[in-house]
């Protein structure tokens, strides 16, 4: 009985502490996020990757060159570094867009975008590392209406693609004066795609009626609920054509070198194919590149680090203080 009931009292002490700790999660969050946009508002990072290359370089000649050696080498780097102080330099600004279904990294993208259009010159390169799948029509729609603004600027626009470019991030890609892509990646899938799950007809199995109700004739050609129809599945059927012809007429006006017809029927490739239809020019990884660039050009990469909300500080915060709790008891307890 003893037993049973010291088992009862430290499971409660054990919900008690647990729930306690959350609450104190909680409040320090909760005044956190009160302490202003400065503390929980997002900002814009900036870092000259010409100084991460060198710092790493050098680290390496450390080690494999002879004291002799690295002393007359960093003579020679501080006499050069010396010569070149006062002469203009050109810029290379770079963004990293990592793409999901709803391309959602948009909105940092275009406060990166707005952040270099307002300090560039016209003679700056702007090389956007690209890696997209793609996924819904407005989301990629507007992160490639992001790159023409760059281009309206008057800034040059390169866009590599180390691993994939495919649907919506070709369709981001194709606005780039110069496309760069790593042998093996996959690029091109110009086409549309939608998928309308529908559960009708289990639905009337088991006799559950469902109405669907519109105003308006082609409000829901098709539904998940609902029963289907050949006049839905075409209305649906049409609006993917429009849009892939919206589609292709971007392609056509960004890459006027490349057979439309040929490229534009949903299938995609690898890079080395890829550049012999003309969707991409040039075979090379972005770190080539950037590297290459980075002898005779300061590489600014500039990226918008987004706020973090004040539900993902509480969840995080309750979760690393119950994992803490359940640890701490369960060394203190368990023999």
């Amino acid at each position: 009985m003893w037993a049973e009931y010291g088992a009862f009292v430290l499971k409660t002490i054990t919900l008690v502490v647990i729930l306690v700790i959350g609450l104190i999660a909680v409040a320090r969050a909760s005044q956190g996020n009160s302490g202003g946009s400065k503390k929980s508002g997002g900002r814009l990072q900036v870092e000259k990757l010409n100084d991460r290359l060198a710092t790493g370089a050098d680290r390496v000649r450390q080690v494999v060159m002879s004291k002799k050696a690295y002393k007359a080498h960093q003579k020679a780097q501080k006499a050069d570094q010396k010569a070149a102080t006062g002469k203009a330099t050109d810029q290379v600004w770079v963004l990293r867009f990592k793409g999901d279904m709803q391309a959602s990294q948009v909105d940092s993208l275009r406060r990166e975008v707005t952040a270099i259009i307002q300090v560039a010159s016209a003679s700056d390169e702007v090389v956007v590392v690209l890696e997209s799948p793609g996924g819904a029509v407005s989301g990629y729609g507007l992160a490639a209406s992001q790159l023409v603004r760059l281009k309206d600027a008057g800034l040059s626009l390169t866009v590599c693609v180390d691993k994939v470019a495919a649907s919506g991030g070709y369709m981001m890609a194709c606005i780039a004066d110069r496309i760069i892509a790593a042998p093996f990646a996959v690029v091109g899938s110009i086409g549309v795609l939608a998928q309308v799950p529908n559960i009708h007809k289990l639905l009337q199995r088991h006799q559950v009626d469902v109405d669907v109700l519109t105003a308006g004739k082609h409000k829901a050609p098709m539904t998940l609920m609902g029963e289907k129809t050949e006049e839905g599945r075409q209305k649906l059927l049409d609006d993917l054509k429009a849009i892939h012809e919206r589609f292709k007429e971007l392609v056509g006006r960004y890459r006027p070198q490349l057979d439309l017809a040929a490229v534009t029927e949903g299938d995609f490739w690898l890079a080395e194919d890829a550049r012999e239809l003309g969707l991409v020019d040039q075979l090379e990884t972005s770190d080539a590149y950037l590297l290459a660039k980075a002898n005779g050009a300061d590489v600014v990469s500039v990226t918008w680090v987004p706020p973090v909300g004040v539900d993902q500080r509480l969840k995080k915060a309750f979760s690393s203080s119950l994992q803490g709790a359940v640890e701490s008891l369960s060394q203190r307890y368990i023999p």
